[in-house]
């Protein structure tokens, strides 16, 4: 009883709702479309329940952010999509690991448990999409070498995840707008993939499902910026 009067108390309504219908979304195309790959499943409910605690500016959604990643790439490597597996295990995982560590050095003023928010500037968002496009390229050519599948869509979810990932290391709300970009690009991915094998329609809901969830991670982190100044 404590331990939901504390849940209601730190999660607003909306952030409850939105929670739980992400999960009913996510588990009825499972049901319907995937009954058989279980780590799927866990993959995005340990995904969508990241993103609502990394909205809060939690550390904790880093935790499971790694955990998710690491589920992410197992999935991706079954359909050889190797950009996936070298973003996600490779790049997103280790950057997971770093943003830990910086939200827990960075604690807000208002609670340990939330992060305190940073402001970036235009010169560091120009070298951060400079990086990016280095990054980006270099990585294109790797997956070109491996027989990546959908090879320009995958190259493009590496370009957004790495700024989506440098964003969060950086605390910056952008994160969230970067991320969300990043679903657009997965969605594209894996409704090319689901042509093949309708299981992974399961997977396209699970990211129109983290599109919401980024979009409200900006407006959050917009509204806790203004207070924390």
């Amino acid at each position: 009883m404590n331990i939901f009067k504390k849940i209601t108390n730190y999660f607003t309504k909306f952030e409850i709702i939105l929670w739980i219908v992400s999960v009913i979304l996510i588990t009825a195309s499972f049901l319907t479309f995937n009954r058989g790959n279980y780590l799927t499943l866990v993959t995005s409910l340990i995904g969508v329940s990241s993103l609502i605690l990394l909205a809060k500016g939690n550390p904790i959604g880093q935790i499971l952010i790694i955990s998710f990643s690491t589920m992410y790439g197992i999935i991706s490597f079954s359909y050889r999509y190797y950009g996936e597996v070298a973003t996600y295990c490779g790049m997103s995982l280790p950057m997971a690991i770093l943003s830990l560590v910086t939200w827990l050095r960075n604690p807000s003023k208002e609670s340990k448990a939330e992060v305190k928010i940073n402001e970036i500037k235009v010169k560091e968002f120009i070298f951060m999409f400079l990086l990016a496009l280095v990054v980006t390229v270099g990585f294109y050519f790797v997956l070109k070498h491996w027989g990546t599948a959908n090879l320009i869509p995958s190259t493009a979810s590496v370009y957004t995840s790495f700024c989506a990932a440098y964003l969060t290391m950086r605390r910056s709300p952008y994160y969230a707008l970067l991320y969300a970009c990043n679903d657009v690009v997965l969605i594209v991915l894996w409704t090319l993939a689901s042509i093949q094998n309708p299981a992974y329609i399961s997977v396209i809901v699970c990211f129109l499902v983290f599109l919401v969830n980024d979009s409200y991670g900006f407006i959050s982190w917009r509204r806790r910026q203004k207070t924390q100044i």
